[in-house]
């Protein structure tokens, strides 16, 4: 047998960072479909409700209600999950239509109202894709009857081109739509899974050859490229979506465990036979469930894997501990059961994913997502599942610690201060101040103001375009009704495939031609949009400077620190019970919900704009360190409690876990300034074998098993200081530099 050393492939979510440059256009065959469809309906809604039904409110809100349905909102999933979602849209922007016709009498009122509707449809966002994408379409509703005259006898009328274009808009995402970005996130996983069953199959056949190992690190990568490709999750509250979360994550830490495994034990044809049947075996279970999400109704058996883990664990329990080679067959025991665990774990996910799990099996996996016990069938009421759910992600995002909070609520304040802008000024179109503080508003201080600047640069330069426009072909009627389906479709195609100005450019050439069809008025009604941009990005950047100008990236340092300090907690408890010294269940709820106020941070840090304050290659090093101590201790927690009582040596690991989440403690006291002093050179505490203490057989049994745990956890520990310190130096600069 050839051990080397384990070189790991770490930073794999780094990729997620890497992107075009800001400024690059791209083709984008979604953004081209989206432009389609916008440019048939908007210019037709627009033309059937000024010149059949003659009415300029319909004309206005249909106009754009289809611009926020086609072009604002992009919902995913199946035919069914978007005719939920736009018609979940249509119902809700009714609503917030009414309300915001209701309010605009008042300054104070409309300010005030403002902020708890604006927040409540921000902070939805967390239930789901669909939501989060539909959150702008359906502030729209709101803002542009809050922010514009009218009284309650213009509500009729208002609903009626809102209907027109949410129908309108409806059909024809359902008729001409690209494929959903979540079958491209199952197709990932199953090239993942699929991959690495070949690199054991592989293995186990003695090539261990440096291609296979690519291949699987590759489609690990892609993995979690599809995955973190959005600024919001690609996974709603669901039990698939849950299952479909679970699984990443799970395949992330197969592949961490399998590369490692393989890159120390180069030649498998020397280990037990036993623990090359469960590699084996392993190996078919990842087939099965790459089977599962390419849609394939072949059997799948897990009850296979389960005896050749039962067979793992019988052969070391015959082992004569006291022989030379006792320590090694744990240690190869080690990471063939790990990677076997994961792997069944990911399948009982893929078989919910696939809608082919029993209601037992799809049960306990909400046990270990949300980290709660409750029974949805005993109770006899499946919907109390997403109930829970919706309550899990609010408890979760309840606090200072979550980027969907923080957005939300400096969202909600922006645009109520804009609101009372648009109104105490008497702007023309105030709206538009409105809508200016929405699309320039970032996560940071710095990302807004560089946000506003494109945005000011993009509404000049679709002023001089949209003026040349309308100096060359005049402000008649028909040249305007040719000019309007070319203005759309630049503007529908810009978000996301073209620059931010760019984008900013073509919706003012689609003002300017829209309001000349309404009410004539040549090239001033650029200026009047320009006027009100410029206030719009003033409100944002000063709502950025005043409430957390750090933005993105000072939440991910506290969420880091929230995970490292709750994921070593969780791994303290999961060593006590594995060593028999706890019998209540460890509790994964916390660290569950760091970890996903800070996957949830961490894609807000990336989706902004301007320069990184936090150096990513390390911040994806402490990311990785975090997942670890929480896979670690999920791996821990699922060994059988031996309930064997204390001994010195199971009270010696106990208490290396304990100094172990203590170190994590310290460390993530840096990264959160709750430790205000220097910042030392920390030392991760030192693995301590418990046979150099002169274990018996009876000890080793357990204390072993538990100790290769830790030993593996604390052989990267070392890797998390540096980052971390400089993190911690970085956050006690002002937010300026």
């Amino acid at each position: 047998m050839t051990r080397g050393s384990a070189a790991v492939d770490v930073p794999s979510l780094s990729l997620a960072g890497r992107s075009r440059p800001p400024w690059w256009p791209v083709w984008s065959k979604a953004a081209a479909m989206r432009a389609v469809r916008a440019t048939v309906v908007v210019p037709g809604l627009f033309a059937l409700a000024y010149t059949v039904i003659g009415d300029l409110q319909v004309a206005t809100f249909a106009a754009f209600g289809g611009f926020a349905t086609l072009v604002l909102a992009s919902f995913g999933g199946r035919w069914q999950d978007k005719l939920r979602a736009h018609a979940g849209l249509a119902v809700a922007g009714s609503v917030l239509l009414v309300v915001g016709t209701a309010v605009n009498s008042s300054v104070l009122l409309a300010s005030l109202i403002t902020i708890p509707v604006a927040f409540a449809v921000l902070f939805a966002g967390v239930a789901g894709p669909n939501a989060a994408s539909g959150g702008t379409a359906a502030l729209l509703a709101y803002v542009l009857p809050a922010a514009s005259p009218g009284t309650m006898d213009l509500v009729p009328a208002r609903l009626g081109g809102w209907w027109l274009a949410s129908v309108a808009g409806t059909l024809a995402v359902l008729v001409f739509s690209p494929r959903s970005p979540g079958f491209a996130l199952r197709e990932a996983a199953s090239r993942c899974a699929r991959a690495l069953a070949d690199q054991l199959s592989a293995a186990l056949d003695g090539d261990s050859g440096k291609d296979y190992r690519a291949a699987s690190v590759d489609a690990k990568h892609d993995l979690l490229a599809t995955f973190t490709a959005t600024p919001y999750r690609p996974t709603g509250l669901a039990t698939a979506d849950q299952a479909m979360d679970s699984l990443v994550g799970l395949l992330e830490w197969s592949a961490s465990v399998i590369t490692e495994s393989l890159s120390e034990y180069r030649d498998l044809s020397a280990i037990a036979d036993v623990e090359r049947k469960l590699l084996a075996e392993t190996g078919v279970v990842l087939r099965e469930a790459a089977a599962l999400l390419d849609g394939d109704a072949g059997e799948v058996d897990l009850v296979r894997l389960e005896r050749r883990l039962a067979e793992s664990v019988e052969y070391l329990r015959r082992l004569d501990s006291d022989g030379d080679g006792y320590a090694e067959a744990v240690h190869v025991s080690f990471h063939a059961r790990t990677a076997a665990v994961a792997a069944h774990t990911a399948t009982v996910d893929a078989l919910i994913v696939a809608g082919r799990a029993d209601p037992s099996t799809v049960s306990g996996s909400r046990r270990r997502w949300y980290g709660e016990s409750f029974e949805v069938e005993a109770i006899g009421e499946r919907r109390l599942a997403g109930l829970v759910a919706a309550a899990g992600a609010v408890s979760r995002h309840a606090s200072l610690r979550s980027v969907w909070f923080l957005n939300s609520l400096r969202g909600a304040l922006a645009l109520a201060a804009a609101v009372a802008v648009a109104d105490l000024t008497g702007v023309e179109h105030g709206f538009w101040v409105v809508l200016g503080t929405l699309s320039v508003l970032r996560t940071s201080a710095a990302s807004t103001g560089a946000t506003a600047l494109r945005a000011l640069l993009g509404t000049a330069a679709g002023f001089v375009v949209g003026a040349l426009l309308l100096l060359v072909i005049g402000t008649g009627a028909g040249a305007l009704w040719v000019a309007l389906p070319v203005a759309v479709l630049v503007a529908a195609y810009a978000p996301g495939a073209l620059p931010f100005a760019a984008g900013q450019a073509a919706f003012t050439v689609v003002v300017s031609v829209l309001f000349n069809l309404l009410v004539p008025a040549g090239w001033a009604i650029g200026v009047v949009r320009i006027e009100d941009v410029a206030l719009g990005c003033a409100v944002s950047f000063l709502v950025g400077m005043v409430f957390w100008p750090r933005g993105a990236a000072s939440v991910v340092a506290d969420d880091l620190a929230d995970a490292l300090r709750a994921g070593g907690a969780y791994l303290a408890e999961a060593v006590d019970w594995a060593l028999g010294l706890r019998t209540a269940l460890p509790r994964p709820g916390p660290a569950i919900a760091a970890g996903v106020r800070l996957d949830d941070a961490l894609r807000g840090f990336l989706a902004e704009q301007g320069a990184k304050r936090l150096p990513r290659e390390e911040l994806w090093r402490l990311v990785a360190g975090a997942m670890r101590a929480r896979l670690t201790a999920y791996s821990l927690a699922g060994l059988p409690n031996p309930q064997a009582g204390p001994d010195r040596f199971r009270t010696q690991l106990s208490e290396q876990a304990g100094q172990l989440a203590a170190w994590y403690d310290h460390l993530a006291s840096r990264l959160d300034r709750t430790d205000h002093g220097a910042v030392p050179v920390l030392s991760p505490p030192e693995f301590r074998d418990p046979r150099s203490a002169g274990a018996t057989a009876a000890d080793l049994s357990c204390a072993l098993w538990v100790g290769e745990h830790l030993r593996h956890l604390m052989a990267r520990l070392e890797e998390l200081v540096g980052p971390a310190t400089r993190v911690a130096r970085l956050r006690h600069r002002p937010w300026w530099r």
